[in-house]
């Protein structure tokens, strides 16, 4: 039986924040925002999808190998979003080749997150961080398609962000009973403040205020979707502070 339209979408709401929010900074830091940032944006996602369903194939064929249809209904997605990919991204490569060299790039961080999943690791600390560096490095390849040049510093700033949430987020669902999870969270969170204010002093402030949730909400039993709700909204507040101070 054909899987369903809605199993094409990766169930994993928090990426999606990751991979739009430096994406977005990019684009409207740079010179000339334009059609070649939509094009990038539709290929970014749905090579994305497409490396989804690939892992979890990859995953699936060995911790389900009694239920080979397991991995097979990520089979024909991955197939269809990747051709999809390719229509998207092939004309881009063509007339920017260096984007190929920003895959390059990414493409150990990918090898990493397909390991994890070959091992049915995917929640690894490890893991997340992986997922966040390429994520965040489309910061560099949205801005340098408009025209710019290579804005280090928000870039920065978002991998101080999105790294922190990896452990935040386990604090406030899998490892909520973790007091060493709860305090590197607040670790990463407290030098983040200091380190993000050294990029610009104005990013204090959405740093001290991660902190302050990082701290406090943990063990109050706040329910998922509230979870995603608040880093929702947190992850906005990277996005206009970008936009303002840079």
């Amino acid at each position: 039986m054909p899987p369903k339209k809605a199993s094409w979408i990766p169930d994993q709401h928090g990426a999606w924040a990751m991979l739009t929010v430096p994406f977005l900074a990019g684009t409207f830091l740079s010179p000339r925002p334009g059609r070649q940032h939509a094009l990038l944006l539709a290929a970014w996602l749905l090579g994305y999808a497409t490396v989804f369903h690939a892992q979890q194939w990859l995953r699936l064929r060995r911790v389900a190998a009694r239920r080979p249809q397991a991995a097979r209904r990520h089979v024909r997605p991955a197939l269809v979003l990747g051709a999809a990919t390719a229509l998207a991204g092939i004309p881009l490569a063509a007339s920017h080749p260096w984007l190929l060299l920003a895959g390059a790039a990414a493409a150990p961080f990918v090898a990493v997150n397909a390991w994890y999943a070959w091992r049915n690791r995917e929640r690894a600390l490890a893991n997340g961080l992986a997922a966040v560096v390429p994520a965040c490095g489309m910061l560099l390849v949205a801005a340098r398609l408009g025209g710019g040049g290579l804005p280090w510093a928000p870039t920065a700033a978002c991998l101080l962000y999105f790294a922190g949430t990896v452990p935040y987020v386990k604090t406030m669902i899998r490892e909520r009973n973790s007091r060493t999870y709860y305090l590197g969270s607040v670790a990463h969170h407290a030098a983040a403040v200091a380190l993000a204010s050294c990029l610009s002093p104005g990013l204090a402030l959405p740093f001290a205020a991660y902190l302050a949730r990082a701290a406090a909400l943990p063990g109050r039993g706040i329910k998922v979707p509230v979870v995603g709700a608040v880093e929702l909204a947190a992850s906005m507040a990277l996005l206009t502070s970008l936009l303002l101070l840079f």
